[in-house]
């Protein structure tokens, strides 16, 4: 395999790279021509040049497209990282030669969007009034990859011990407990002490089937012995959570945070009754052997500064615990 590190050490260059993640998302030689603003020829010279230089095959092609072997996926893999890695770096240059703060690219979970990152943010930007902040939301499924790949810096979410793994480093910052939310006007947000069994008379937003915080929920309406109804719309979008929960009569879970802040707002109500869901920590993810830029590190400092507003110290002994149990599953996987 000495001409594939020979390849990788003197001939591949970003244009290659670029090629090959374009033909990964069109999977089609003529929409990636037009994405890149080249003719199609053009395409399958670079592609056929690749594939020369390391001696593997890395797209099929077919009536139908280009669909990437096994050889391919890896490189696109690669490719990915290489890019996105190219990006930072250059973004940090540029912040230097301009005199900003630089760019931050953060995942970020319903749980921390709303309350803890929009503080941070607010943080960041008195201190550093040109810096970008770069917000995608979603779970740790869709959010992890990302941050692998170095589409994201650092992800800002609860601390699922089961996606605790020895290239991540967490670092717990408060416990966030849930609650159920209805719109304002809703008839439970009258009630002195609703229950599951009131809960369970209207529709939900639960998170979708393969959340760990689905099963929990569904495991509290058996424990009160009730049964979940089967009006549910299943996301872990935030905006989805709130906009169906307003429009459609329905109860939502939140975390105690958000459902605070909502409450405030004045546009939905916390029920008053306990959600008995044993949930992690809400923290920070990054990938442990990645230096922060100066940018990220300044935002993680806000999101501490912020944590500490909002949920007291950081070290309650049940988050002291959960960290230990997620140090040991990093240890273990």
């Amino acid at each position: 395999m000495a001409h594939i590190d020979r390849a990788f050490r003197s001939n591949i260059k970003l244009r290659h790279l670029q090629l090959l993640v374009a033909l990964d998302e069109f999977r089609h030689l003529g929409r990636t021509a037009e994405f890149l603003s080249v003719s199609q020829p053009a395409v399958s010279k670079v592609l056929a040049e690749v594939e020369k230089m390391l001696g593997l095959t890395l797209f099929t092609r077919s009536t139908r497209g280009t669909e990437p072997t096994p050889a391919g996926e890896s490189l696109v893999r690669f490719a990915r990282a290489v890019l996105a890695q190219y990006d930072v770096t250059r973004d940090e240059i540029e912040a230097v030669a301009s005199g900003a703060a630089g760019r931050v690219r953060v995942g970020s979970m319903s749980a921390t969007l709303p309350v803890l990152l929009a503080q941070a943010v607010t943080r960041l930007k008195a201190q550093s009034p040109r810096a970008t902040v770069l917000v995608e939301e979603g779970d740790l499924t869709h959010l992890l990859p990302r941050l692998r790949l170095s589409e994201l810096d650092v992800i800002v979410g609860r601390l699922e011990p089961a996606y605790a793994a020895p290239d991540l480093l967490t670092e717990a910052l408060y416990e966030d407990p849930m609650v159920a939310i209805v719109a304002a006007g809703h008839p439970l947000a009258r009630k002195a002490r609703p229950g599951w069994a009131d809960v369970a008379c209207h529709p939900l937003v639960l998170p979708p089937p393969w959340a760990s915080l689905r099963v929990k929920i569904e495991q509290a309406f058996f424990r009160h012995g009730q049964v979940p109804p089967a009006d549910l719309v299943e996301s872990s979008s935030y905006l989805a959570v709130t906009t169906f929960v307003a429009q459609r009569q329905a109860v939502g879970f939140v975390a105690g945070t958000v459902g605070r802040q909502l409450q405030a707002e004045g546009r939905f109500h916390v029920l008053a009754m306990p959600v008995e869901v044993d949930l992690p920590p809400v923290g920070i993810i990054t990938l442990r052997d990645r230096r922060l830029p100066p940018s990220v590190a300044e935002l993680a400092q806000c999101l501490r500064d912020a944590a500490g507003e909002i949920g007291g110290p950081r070290k309650t002994a049940k988050t002291a615990k959960t960290a230990k149990t997620a140090r040991t599953a990093d240890r273990t996987s």
